[in-house]
Order: structure tokens, then C-alpha cells, then sequence
């Protein structure tokens, strides 16, 4: 019985998207020997992420890095998941609000709105 295999293709865009919701790392030692003399050590350590996974993971910046942009603030903010639209929102606003992407209203956002609704109006 012959298997069926699925071709996935991904584009620039999507091999991106993946690396800098998960991260990548490199770690690299060079040298340059003659005749087993050492005559050159490199140490390379890279690291490429978003500011969402360098904060989720602690990564550390170089001393001298401005971390009061508005992306690192923004990346500091704990986001949930719409389960509607599946985009990240702030946490917060998701379940005490709605979600601004599809307009998704959790239950603890529509209690809030019927007691609000149900609350007598005095002049």
C-alpha cells in the first residue's frame, strides 16, 4: 500500500514568522591552528528573536540596549490567544473587554455588561 505524503510549502514570510515567535540561537567556536599552535579563537554567540520571545525567555541584552521603546513594553505585556481569530491580545482586554481584532466578548466581559444593563437608572 503506497503513503500519501502532504508537500507543505512556506514562503520568506512564514520561515520568519517562525523564527521570531520561537527564536534561534547560535553558538560558535572557531580556531585557526598551524601545527597545532593555536593562533586564532573566535566565540560567536547570536541570538535572534522578537521582543515577545527574548521576554518570555529572559534573554539578556547588551549593556547599553534602550529597553523602554514601546516594542519592548508592548512585548512585556502578558497576551492571550482570541479563541475566535487566534490573534494575540492583551490579556486584560481579552477577558475583561472583547478582542479588537474580530470582536470576540468573553463571559466575564458580557456578566459585566448585563449587570450593567440590568442596573436600575437614577436621575
Amino acid at each position: 500500500m503506497a503513503q500519501k505524503t502532504r508537500e507543505t510549502t512556506s514562503t520568506l514570510a512564514d520561515v520568519i514568522d517562525v523564527v521570531l515567535d520561537r527564536g534561534l540561537i547560535i553558538n560558535a567556536d572557531i580556531m585557526v591552528s598551524v601545527a597545532g599552535v593555536e593562533l586564532l579563537g573566535i566565540k560567536i554567540r547570536a541570538a535572534l528573536a522578537s521582543f515577545a520571545t527574548a521576554a518570555r525567555y529572559g534573554l539578556e541584552f547588551p549593556s547599553g540596549t534602550n529597553l523602554e521603546t514601546a516594542a519592548w513594553k508592548d512585548a512585556m505585556l502578558e497576551k492571550e490567544a482570541c479563541p475566535q481569530c487566534g490573534k494575540l491580545v492583551q490579556k486584560d482586554e481579552l477577558l475583561e473587554r472583547d478582542c479588537p481584532w474580530c470582536g470576540w466578548v468573553s463571559a466575564r466581559a458580557k456578566a459585566k455588561g448585563e449587570t450593567l444593563l440590568a442596573a436600575p437608572v437614577t436621575h
